[in-house]
């Protein structure tokens, strides 16, 4: 083995070696002087040469600090490994956390092909070589030109980030290049149906736990139809789960491709992309580039869907708006604080949508579990869709048309209407043209839901409160009203409140029923 080592030391004293500032064409990031190999173990099979850089990331270092990598000919795996110091900070003052991923030598451009994986936070080494990659990386040949390694200084403490990388080339013959191998994009259904869904998992692809195989079992426990992988800025994970649809004892499993583009403003789901779709997170809401990105998504056949928009971690909080949104996960994991304002803020949208007629279409709401590692719950909470089969297309139509609902569990469910006087009727997500005076019949029937209250909830609020439902779970509930009075219905369905006026947690949600013309 052939080692050296090259010193970077950067903030206030301006460093030693090159160094330069450059835009990317969103946010500014630093470019550290290049790594260079001599590359005098090539030919010798097996061999290999290490290089560390030491440097120091200030408090206001850009988003994304790359250093570059001579990589030689004749290279069979890059690999990388890294640490940082986390010093002791204040209570209330963020600590050091520093992200990791890599480019190739095709470079670092936004939305360009150079992205070779992330793991974020959540490895602290990763290897590249033609047949095989740690999880969060793809595989592929190490070919020669300059490579970027990419820090991510998520969090900067007051003292500063201090960080290591190690850089070990081996050299010897590529080795034969892995096929990827996708899921089908069709399950067999039971034609047009309600199907169950949880759209935002993660696994040990990115910062997860769980094996693909291990979160299919898990799926197939719940009652889940489809799920949607979402690795943290990475599509890695999309040709390692063909193994997991199709023919189970079970029941067959829809397996829809996806990434959660995890930005420093707020993390979007990419629901149902095609196979082997990167979509780029380097931008900021102040760049402006998260229209290109809404656009990418639509154009490789996903939906866009803000995540946890009112999440409290930092970089969770979505600033991007909502005027690229296919639908929004209103309900995150466990039903939380941050789940009941980003339910009212859905219904404010709501509200604003019948009032401007002029304007967008509703935005539908869906909910997720978000499930990283045990004893995180699959399923919980889970999307009903209404679609006319158990296809990539007709779930993801189903969930931009809004004919969904979301359910705590598989012993939820719903049925939700509104008729007319004529009979005319409108299910979940449907609207029911009628005259303004028309007498409304609204319609919830609900079963897995013991000790629960329905509401019904309009545009002038919640209109009407339903006793608590018996211990056998079921029950329905039944308003009248017309579209003078309510512009539009939605039905709540929530545990006994612990204390005081609030609203107890969320059992169950519809998307609305319209009413009017």
């Amino acid at each position: 083995m052939c080692e050296d080592e090259q010193h970077v030391q950067h903030g206030s004293d301006h460093g030693v070696g090159r160094r330069a500032l450059f835009v990317t064409g969103a946010a500014a990031a630093l470019t550290l002087g290049s790594v260079s190999f001599p590359g005098r173990a090539a030919g010798a099979a097996g061999a290999s040469e290490t290089r560390t850089v030491r440097g120091t990331l200030p408090t206001g270092a850009p988003d994304f600090v790359y250093l570059p990598v001579d990589v030689p000919s004749g290279v069979r795996e890059i690999k990388v490994a890294y640490t940082y110091e986390r010093p002791s900070v204040p209570a209330g003052t963020a600590g050091n956390a520093l992200d990791i991923g890599i480019f190739d030598q095709r470079g670092t451009e936004l939305g360009g092909k150079g992205f070779r994986g992330w793991s974020g936070g959540a490895r602290t080494e990763f290897f590249i070589r033609a047949d095989d990659a740690t999880p969060g990386y793809l595989p592929g040949p190490v070919r020669e030109g300059t490579w970027y390694i990419a820090l991510g200084p998520y969090t900067v403490a007051p003292q500063g980030l201090p960080y290591e990388v190690t850089v070990t080339l081996t050299y010897g013959e590529p080795g034969e290049a892995v096929r990827p191998v996708y899921p089908p994009s069709r399950a067999r259904g039971r034609g047009r149906a309600w199907y169950r869904g949880d759209c935002h998992l993660h696994s040990w692809y990115s910062d997860g736990r769980r094996t693909p195989a291990e979160i299919a079992a898990l799926a197939r426990a719940a009652g889940l139809d489809f799920i949607n992988t979402s690795e943290h800025n990475t599509h890695a994970a999309h040709a390692h789960w063909a193994d997991q649809a199709g023919p189970h004892p079970d029941g067959e499993l829809l397996i829809l491709l996806g990434e959660e583009v995890t930005t420093r403003n707020g993390h979007v789901l990419a629901l149902g992309t095609d196979p082997g779709t990167f979509v780029d997170w380097r931008y900021r809401a102040r760049d402006n580039r998260f229209g290109k990105y809404a656009r990418r998504i639509r154009q490789a056949g996903g939906l866009v869907v803000p995540a946890h928009p009112h999440a409290t971690c930092i970089g969770c909080n979505w600033k991007f708006g909502f005027g690229e949104a296919d639908a929004v996960e209103v309900w995150n994991g466990a039903y939380g604080p941050d789940d009941e304002v980003s339910l009212a803020d859905w219904d404010s949208m709501l509200v604003a949508s019948v009032r401007d007629r002029g304007g967008r279409d509703w935005i539908p709401a869906m909910g997720n579990s978000d499930a990283h590692r045990d004893p995180d719950p699959v399923g919980t909470p889970q999307t009903v869709v209404l679609a006319d089969e158990l296809s990539r297309e007709a779930i993801q139509e189903g969930i931009r048309a809004g004919r969904s609902y979301v359910a705590e569990s598989k012993a939820v469910s719903l049925s939700f209407s509104a008729t007319g006087p004529k009979g005319e009727h409108a299910g979940i997500g449907g609207r029911l043209r009628v005259d303004r005076d028309d007498p409304v019949t609204v319609r919830l029937e609900v079963s897995g839901a013991p000790r629960c209250t329905v509401r019904l909830v309009t545009d002038q609020g919640v209109l009407h409160t339903s006793p608590v439902l018996p211990v056998s779970g079921s029950g329905t509930v039944e308003w009248r009203t017309t579209a003078q009075y309510a512009a539009y219905v939605r039905a709540e369905v929530r545990h006994e409140a612990a204390a005081g006026p609030l609203p107890g947690a969320l059992a169950a949600f519809t998307n609305p029923v319209f009413l009017g013309r």
